[in-house]
């Protein structure tokens, strides 16, 4: 089986920081679907897991985690999908990843792909969706009759992007995004966001609106360079959730006088710790998919590259790294391993 993969963690412009590999056909286990994979997107995650670090893999490593395409072969006791059904997903970041022509993907964290996308536009969605979802409705727990302003930090981003959407058309919130350039912030508002302000002068925008305090906020970047900010603007009992890490502890007791809900989100937590309630995320992805098919919700897809190579995936992780994505870039792998 064709992979793309990598042995020694090196930064995105080594000419060495991944590897065309060779590997053995995995075998499906009793829940497991083997994919075909045709399309792949890049994420944050995907940058982090490959960063530069001394440790060496004794036989090749595959990333990726976003996955469009075809089941091929079951497990003994998958039932809910057979061969020749076409999926998403976002996968497992303890198992081998989709950067290879065949995959392997436990049945309760995936869902029938919409049918009204492309593989390449269903692709940049999954791994984002599941994050957003479960950061909007589960984490900090808004649903359709919720009311008040929420605010997105980072809302061209993968996350963001889908976030709005999801927020804007399944609550009653009004949709604060943030974005600092021209085409970030039209992208934010062509998605549904009822107001756009700067992350650089996020309390002064936000004031110009007048806007002093946020029922809920989530911040799906640059926790540590916000946190003064959203610990100011939250309201009482109201809820601040993130996704991403912090060099620096979070100073809690800045929260603590108004009574505010504290809490992160990380989407592989159920398929990482195997948690009873895996199969919300096949239920989820298929909500999601169900939304897409009925135009609800649309594609953050804004860039693809042609074929996974090594050189390919390394400028995709270059560009993710850079910071100055909007939406998401995907890989068509429709001709991978053929």
């Amino acid at each position: 089986m064709k992979a793309i993969a990598l042995t020694h963690y090196l930064p995105s412009d080594h000419p060495h920081c991944f590897i065309e590999a060779e590997l053995p056909t995995p075998t499906p286990g009793p829940r497991d679907l083997l994919v075909k994979v045709n399309a792949t997107s890049i994420n944050p995650v995907d940058t982090k897991v490959r960063a530069p670090k001394a440790k060496v893999e004794s036989s090749p490593r595959v990333l990726g985690w976003d996955a469009v395409g075809e089941v091929v072969a079951v497990g003994s006791e998958v039932t809910l999908f057979k061969a020749g059904d076409r999926v998403w997903y976002a996968g497992d970041i303890s198992r081998p990843g989709s950067n290879s022509a065949l995959q392997l993907v436990d049945e309760r964290i995936v869902a029938l792909a919409p049918a009204s996308l492309t593989d390449l536009e269903a692709a940049a969605l999954p791994l984002t969706a599941i994050t957003a979802w479960e950061a909007l409705f589960e984490r900090i727990g808004l649903h359709r009759e919720s009311e008040g302003r929420l605010l997105i930090i980072g809302g061209a981003g993968g996350v963001g992007s889908i976030a709005i959407q999801l927020a804007r058309q399944l609550t009653n919130m009004e949709v604060i995004a943030t974005a600092s350039r021209p085409e970030t912030r039209a992208w934010c508002l062509a998605l549904g966001a009822h107001q756009v302000v700067s992350h650089h002068n996020l309390q002064g925008d936000l004031a110009a609106l007048g806007i002093s305090q946020l029922d809920a906020i989530f911040c799906t970047n640059a926790t540590e360079q916000h946190w003064n900010a959203m610990a100011s603007l939250i309201r009482p009992f109201g809820h601040i959730c993130t996704i991403a890490e912090s060099s620096e502890p979070w100073d809690l007791g800045l929260l603590k006088s108004k009574s505010v809900t504290f809490s992160q989100e990380f989407m592989f937590t159920r398929s990482l710790f195997h948690t009873p309630d895996m199969i919300e995320q096949h239920k989820l992805l298929g909500r999601v998919a169900a939304l897409v098919d009925e135009g609800v919700i649309k594609t953050t897809l804004s860039k693809t590259l042609p074929a996974l190579t090594p050189t390919n995936l390394a400028n995709a992780h270059a560009e993710v790294e850079a910071g100055r994505m909007v939406g998401k870039l995907v890989i068509d792998m429709s001709q991978f391993g053929n």
